[in-house]
């Protein structure tokens, strides 16, 4: 069976020191949410809850479940790993109060940011944001259609206390080849459902999109992969940019981000935890953390790099 490889997944060089712990005084300490302001939550790879004031709610890429799949093992994971759910995990965080959702945005259709999405959509009743390949996927998945929404990329939605603005951008690449895992794109929206996915390399990655979101006064700028399209960019001055771990296929990846956005006032790093383990565990580095803390303080000295730990926060 092949196997899938994360260093590849994410397009890193074959010198990151996979497996490496991160420092407590590395992490930023939890901040409490105000409902005054923006809050920023990390729920592990590229997860974010955004919460503005108000109290609405926008999720990105949520995946509390991370089932094992030795992605960041030597062997790396196998494409045959079955998808799973947890869904008392997910119910303690939501009927907790602790995790809500308005919107849940999709940057891609891989396993490791869309599987929990459609028992989170039942569970909040939020909106869901994707190409057609994702909502096909997530159809086929069980989540409830009634609350799609379909997005290509160019799209400024205004929600009256916020906006989302949809960005087309690219997945990762990897190999010799510079190709993107799982690829392809499952079309027909609307007419005869798909097979339900049942293991990982079922969910194909269907076009990939970032969202700049911006509400009480502040923007945050998420891509899911460490790739993006630089024309869709420019103008855009978020405060916030979320900067995956990797690109070591792709051109001056850091430093052409960070020149385009106008060196934002905050750099968050996602995808650099290794999720075989889970989220009330510390995050552990797979080996991109380091590269890409030295690339942001020599690409934007005045950018501010915030390393979360797993449910942590910020307030920008």
């Amino acid at each position: 069976m092949t196997q899938l490889r994360r260093r590849g997944f994410l397009g890193v060089g074959a010198a990151a020191l996979a497996g490496a712990a991160v420092p407590a005084t590395a992490l930023a300490a939890a901040t409490p949410a105000s409902t005054g302001a923006v809050t920023l939550r990390w729920w592990g790879n590229n997860g974010w809850e955004i919460r503005l004031p108000g109290g609405r709610t926008v999720l990105i890429d949520p995946w509390l479940t991370r089932f094992k799949t030795g992605t960041y093992t030597p062997a790396g994971a196998d494409p045959a790993t079955p998808l799973s759910v947890d869904t008392a995990l997910i119910d303690h965080y939501v009927d907790s109060g602790e995790l809500r959702a308005d919107h849940i945005l999709v940057t891609h259709g891989h396993y490791d940011h869309l599987t929990d999405i459609p028992y989170l959509a039942k569970k909040t009743g939020a909106t869901v944001l994707g190409t057609e390949t994702h909502l096909n996927l997530l159809s086929a998945l069980g989540a409830p259609e009634d609350q799609f929404g379909l997005a290509a990329g160019g799209e400024y939605l205004d929600f009256g206390d916020y906006t989302i603005r949809v960005l087309r951008s690219l997945h990762s690449e990897s190999g010799t080849r510079a190709t993107v895992p799982f690829p392809g794109t499952r079309p027909g929206l609307g007419e005869a459902k798909l097979p339900k996915p049942t293991v990982i390399r079922d969910l194909v990655e269907g076009g990939t999109l970032a969202y700049q979101v911006s509400g009480g006064g502040v923007s945050v700028l998420d891509f899911g992969g460490s790739n993006y399209v630089e024309s869709e960019l420019a103008g855009l001055r978020p405060d916030v940019v979320m900067v995956p771990a990797g690109g070591g296929k792709i051109h001056d990846y850091v430093s052409r981000l960070l020149r385009v956005t106008g060196q934002p006032r905050y750099v968050l790093p996602p995808h650099w935890d290794d999720f075989d383990y889970p989220l009330s565990e510390p995050a552990r580095d797979w080996g991109g953390l380091g590269a890409l803390r030295t690339a942001v303080a020599q690409a934007s000295p005045s950018s501010r790099f915030v390393v979360l730990d797993h449910l942590n926060t910020l307030t920008p």
